[in-house]
């Protein structure tokens, strides 16, 4: 679930940042940098009212280790659970929103397209796709009841929207089902009506009528408490239109055309057997994948319907490769992306931003390195702009290397009714959420 207001790690590079010689950051993540960062910001009159009346880690329990690890709150028998929505000012109605509905898509998109996240200048803001809202709404089992919209009453105009899609997350040994909360958006004129807690409220009633007590989501805002704090990182494709609009500027002593060189990449992937999934692999990549994130503490439980779903490639949404040994035939690596491209706001030349995002890689006989680089290549050759990764994973070890720049903001992930702890490193975390 990611806050109106504030882009998840922005989608702009740290103009401070050269990544000719960049040192990765100190890991400043820790929860109690975290509180104190949070406690120097926020004045008394400021603190989280709603969050501090949630079953969430709260931040007077940072550190506290004889709270347990597992779910805050006990499941309420479903007899209890709320049957009536809750009460919306009385201008607003609620709505389901049917992703299959052309004309609900397109009200859907055109909410977000107008109303979600920004970065802090109002450069550049988030513009998904009809087909990518389809893909990310619609994964195996969803409900249709958890796509809420909120109506003006009289206009019938969707002035609001939050989803919910179900999934499996396995922390530690333990494999969950959940909620991942997302695309919390209101309208701009709307933004002083409080509506986001009652829609936060509502969505959390109907993951509960399925029996289901436990959330991810994420925000570009601190709330209580992080279970760890990621920063984007950005590698430049198409190093002059970045420059040209404004998501990054020429480095100290650098030449567009010496930018240019420094961010050239081959023509070809340099890995041997390197192709695009395809629906006969998703057994094989099924076993990478599940073998691949048993090391993480926080990570999906993927089957192979959910791979089919998430991983195999749809034009201008996901893009998945692989490494297909020519020897044995065996699939040995796996690398993908999903497209998110932005809006570019008031620049007369150039009005979409296209960027890739790193979505999940599993190295096991080519080396991460040169498996992200070949990424890097086939992304190059689809046009995108700017390929972003999150420093989770194992993620950190390509970063700096494949010349990939630090971004000016951070992504906070969060579980609802379930307690982790310490914060995770991020190297710790073995989830992406769209």
């Amino acid at each position: 679930m990611t806050d109106n207001n504030s882009p998840p790690g922005s989608p702009k590079v740290n103009p401070d940042h050269n990544s000719e010689a960049n040192p990765l950051p100190k890991d400043d993540s820790s929860l109690e940098n975290i509180v104190r960062r949070f406690q120097d910001s926020m004045s008394l009159a400021k603190k989280h009212k709603f969050w501090e009346t949630q079953p969430v880690g709260q931040f007077k329990d940072a550190g506290d280790t004889s709270l347990p690890e597992g779910p805050i709150e006990p499941p309420t028998p479903l007899s209890e659970v709320k049957q009536e929505p809750y009460n919306l000012p009385s201008p607003y109605e609620w709505t389901t929103c049917d992703m299959d509905s052309e004309e609900t898509c397109n009200e859907v998109y055109n909410l977000l397209k107008n109303n979600y996240v920004e970065d802090d200048e109002n450069m550049f803001r988030f513009n998904y796709s009809k087909e990518f809202l389809r893909w990310a709404l619609r994964p195996p089992g969803y409900y249709k009841s958890w796509h809420i919209g909120v109506r003006a009453k009289t206009s019938k105009k969707l002035v609001a929207f939050i989803t919910g899609v179900p999934a499996r997350i396995r922390v530690r040994d333990e494999v969950v089902k959940m909620a991942e909360i997302n695309f919390l958006c209101v309208h701009k004129k709307l933004r002083s009506k409080r509506l986001a807690p009652v829609m936060i409220k509502e969505v959390t009633r109907r993951v509960h009528l399925e029996n289901i007590w436990q959330a991810a989501y994420t925000a570009g805002v601190v709330l209580p408490t992080p279970i760890t704090t990621c920063q984007y990182w950005h590698r430049s494709l198409n190093p002059k239109k970045l420059i040209d609009v404004g998501f990054s500027r020429l480095g100290p002593r650098m030449t567009m055309s010496r930018t240019i060189k420094l961010y050239k990449l081959p023509d070809q992937p340099a890995t041997p057997g390197f192709r695009k999934m395809e629906l006969r692999d998703v057994p094989a990549v099924t076993r990478l994948l599940r073998n691949y994130l048993s090391q993480f503490v926080v990570s999906p439980d993927f089957d192979e319907n959910d791979v089919e779903h998430w991983l195999l490639p749809t034009e201008d949404v996901v893009d998945s490769y692989l490494v297909e040994s020519p020897k044995t035939h065996d699939i040995t690596d796996f690398c993908s992306f999903y497209t998110l491209p932005s809006s570019i706001l008031g620049n007369q030349n150039y009005s979409i931003l296209k960027a890739a995002y790193s979505y999940y890689n599993v190295s096991t006989k080519t080396p991460l390195l040169q498996l992200m680089n070949d990424a890097l290549i086939v992304a190059k050759k689809k046009d995108f702009d700017v390929f972003n990764a999150l420093d989770v994973m194992h993620n950190e070890s390509f970063l700096k290397e494949l010349k990939f720049g630090p971004g000016d903001g951070q992504l906070h992930y969060y579980l609802y009714n379930y307690r982790i702890r310490n914060a995770l490193r991020t190297s710790e975390l073995g989830l992406v959420l769209l």
